[in-house]
């Protein structure tokens, strides 16, 4: 911090002035670049990931398996209650369940070690084979995919390709 305040008192006033309007649109446009496009969901699959984030989110707060796992039947069974109710409840509810699981969400979730705000996360990443191998005879039993940075195989399908840029957001631990 020292260092830092002993550069900034060479600098005219005028640098030191941040210029929000210019840096927050290039911070912008550059999470724009690297972020991935989301996929369309169907109402089946937006339901099963919201129950699954509440199962990791209840994960996060229980630490007792046999507590966990009496909580986890509670909420199926809130889910299967709700189940095959009208379009316009079935939109509700689950804006509803999006809301009751930002106001729980853990401060510190638990996430596993070698994803994104794990202490494994990229320890120790494959190297590429072009440079294991620069004449391009790659052994037979060569992997033939690429990996995500959180050591997934990229698939494209999935929503999670690190195919070109990838922005991980260590903030929320995840990557985008």
């Amino acid at each position: 911090i020292f260092l830092i305040m002993t550069y900034t008192s060479f600098l005219p006033h005028s640098f030191l002035q941040p210029h929000p309007e210019t840096m927050n649109a290039a911070f912008r446009e550059a999470a724009a670049q690297a972020r991935q496009k989301p996929v369309k969901l169907t109402h089946n699959q937006e339901v099963a990931r919201l129950y699954r984030k509440a199962l990791k989110t209840l994960s996060s707060w229980i630490i007792d398996r046999e507590i966990f796992l009496e909580e986890a039947t509670n909420l199926r069974g809130r889910f299967d209650a709700e189940r095959g109710v009208s379009n316009a409840k079935a939109v509700r509810v689950l804006k509803e369940g999006r809301a009751e699981l930002f106001e729980f969400t853990h401060p510190d979730p638990y996430c596993v070690p070698y994803m994104p705000g794990g202490s494994l996360f990229m320890r120790n990443p494959p190297p590429p084979l072009e440079i294991c191998f620069p004449d391009g005879n790659y052994p037979a039993d060569a992997p033939k995919h690429t990996m995500n940075p959180d050591m997934t195989i990229c698939r494209p399908e999935t929503g999670k390709s690190a195919v070109g840029s990838v922005l991980v957001d260590f903030g929320k631990k995840n990557m985008e």
